[in-house]
C-alpha cells in the first residue's frame, strides 16, 4: 500500500468525484460499446493516468477478464491494467495514458467509409516505412499473446492508439482476449466485421491461433491500403501473397501458429525494395 492517490487507494465512493478531488479529469470519454467510461486524470505531480469504469454487469465481466489478460501478457505496445478501484459495487481499472488516437474514425452517416482527415486516413498516408513499423510492433505483441496461451477476440483499428508525433502504436481495450482454444458460445463473438474471421461468426466453433492469424492479417491488409474499398495496395506482391494465406476462409490452410505468420510476414516485408508498389488491380469486398 502506498499513499499514491490511484495506485494506493482501493475503494472510492465513486469513480468520477473521486478523480476530480485527487487531480484534473482532462479527459471524459463517452460511453464506449464496450459498456465503459473512460477517463484521463493528471495529478498534481504532473502524472497522467487513464481509468476505465464499467457501467454494466458485462462491461465488468469484461474488464475482470482484461486483467487476468494483463497478468499474463507483458508487452510494450500493450497498454496494461496495473491497479483496480472498487466503487458502487464495480471495479474500474487503472491504466497508464498514452499519448495518441484511435485508428477507428468513422463517420456514423457514411459508414463504413472512413472520415475525411481522420486518424485512419492520416495513418494510411504516411510512408509506408512507418506504417510497416507500426504493423511489426502490433505482430511483436500477438506474438506475447499467443507465448501466454490467448487468442485475439475484438481486435480492429480501434485498439491502435497511434501518436503520430513519435510513430508510436499502443495497443488498447484488449479485454475480450481469451485463452484458447475456445469453442464459440453465442450465435458470434463480439468484434467489427471488417476484421472478424468466419468461425467467429458460428456458434461451436473453434476458436484458436489460427483465429489471431486471420485477424492480423485483416490488419495488415486494412492498414496498407489506401482506402476502405480495398483497392490501394501499397504493399508488394510477396507481403499480399502472405496475407491470402492468413486470411484463407479455412482455417487449416492458413498459417498454423502467429509465429509462423509473423515469420513469413517479416521475409517478405525484408525484400519489399526489390518489388514495385504500384496499386494491384481490382479489389478485395470487405468482410
Amino acid at each position: 500500500m502506498t499513499d499514491h492517490p490511484l495506485l494506493g487507494a482501493s475503494e472510492v465512493p465513486a469513480v468520477e468525484p473521486y478523480l476530480a478531488r485527487v487531480g484534473e479529469v482532462f479527459a471524459a470519454g463517452p460511453v464506449h460499446d464496450s459498456g465503459c467510461r473512460t477517463y484521463g486524470v493528471r495529478l498534481p505531480d504532473g502524472e497522467r493516468w487513464c481509468v476505465k469504469e464499467p457501467l454494466t454487469d458485462a462491461a465488468q465481466r469484461s474488464l475482470d477478464s482484461g486483467w487476468e489478460f494483463h497478468r499474463a501478457v507483458r508487452h510494450p505496445a500493450i497498454v496494461p491494467q496495473i491497479h483496480r478501484l472498487r466503487a458502487g459495487g464495480r471495479t474500474a481499472a487503472v491504466l497508464p495514458w498514452r499519448d495518441g488516437e484511435s485508428l477507428y474514425h468513422r463517420s456514423p452517416s457514411a459508414a463504413p467509409g472512413e472520415r475525411p482527415g481522420g486518424a485512419l486516413a492520416r495513418f494510411r498516408a504516411l510512408p509506408v516505412a512507418r506504417v510497416l513499423a507500426a504493423l511489426d510492433r502490433i505482430l511483436d505483441a500477438h506474438l506475447a499473446v499467443e507465448r501466454a496461451g490467448y487468442v485475439a477476440v475484438d481486435f480492429y483499428d480501434g485498439a491502435v492508439l497511434y501518436d503520430f508525433a513519435s510513430h508510436t502504436p499502443h495497443l488498447i481495450d484488449l479485454d475480450e482476449y481469451r485463452r484458447g482454444p475456445f469453442a464459440v458460445q453465442a450465435d458470434r463473438l463480439p468484434g467489427s466485421r471488417r476484421f472478424m474471421a468466419p468461425e467467429e461468426w458460428v456458434r461451436g466453433a473453434v476458436i484458436d491461433v489460427r483465429t489471431t492469424v486471420y485477424v492480423l492479417g485483416r490488419t495488415a491488409r486494412l492498414l496498407l491500403d489506401a482506402g476502405d474499398e480495398e483497392r490501394a495496395w501499397r504493399g508488394t506482391r510477396r507481403q499480399r501473397a502472405v496475407i491470402t494465406r492468413a486470411t484463407c476462409a479455412d482455417p487449416p490452410h492458413r498459417y498454423t501458429s502467429v509465429r509462423e505468420f509473423v515469420a513469413e510476414w517479416r521475409a517478405a516485408s525484408g525484400r519489399e525494395a526489390d518489388e514495385a508498389h504500384a496499386p494491384l488491380g481490382g479489389g478485395e469486398l470487405m468482410h
